[in-house]
């Protein structure tokens, strides 16, 4: 498949109850088969999707889902609540649609789930990092500011130190009329 499938199936991709899934609905799309047809094959061979692998959405799940979407979308429309499919129920769908087109939007749909979670651990990699780098700068800036305030102690004690000048003095300077 193209890189432009592969952006398109990412933007299919929700988090739904803390997990990555994608809709049955999209899923039917990609494979080319009407999401009734997907969702028989599944019925027929549920024993191979556990709840972790698929689950029905209920309404408020749709409310999340209608979040992600920005608007609101067809989902919300249907008579029968969606079924998604998390990384391994869609793994397992290539084990029940046994067509090419099937086998190759599997291998595309891996990918980019691999790619997801690649991208999420360098994001965590760069926050622990960041992390460390604030713990430094932290103390850097506490060293800074502490002789600072040395410096600023020594100024005021320069100051308390100083001969007051006599108030009656004679005064230097020109004398404008």
């Amino acid at each position: 498949m193209s890189e432009i499938n592969l952006s398109k199936i990412e933007n299919m991709i929700y988090v739904i109850r803390g997990q990555k899934v994608m809709l049955d609905s999209d899923l039917a799309e990609l494979y080319g088969v009407e999401t009734k047809n997907l969702n028989k094959a599944v019925r027929r061979n549920i024993s191979r999707f556990p709840a972790d692998f698929m689950f029905q959405l209920d309404s408020s799940d749709l409310e999340v889902l209608r979040f992600q979407f920005g608007t609101a979308n067809s989902a919300s429309k249907k008579r029968f609540l969606p079924y998604v499919f998390t990384e391994n129920g869609v793994a397992m769908l290539s084990g029940i649609l046994n067509s090419e087109r099937a086998v190759s939007v599997n291998i595309s749909i891996m990918r980019t789930f691999t790619k997801m979670r690649a991208i999420l651990l360098n994001d965590e990699v760069l926050s622990k990092r960041m992390q460390e780098l604030e713990k430094g700068t932290n103390k850097i800036f506490r060293l800074v500011f502490e002789r600072l305030d040395a410096v600023d102690e020594e100024i005021q004690e320069l100051k308390r130190e100083k001969p007051l000048l006599p108030v009656k003095r004679k005064k230097i300077g020109l004398k404008y009329s």
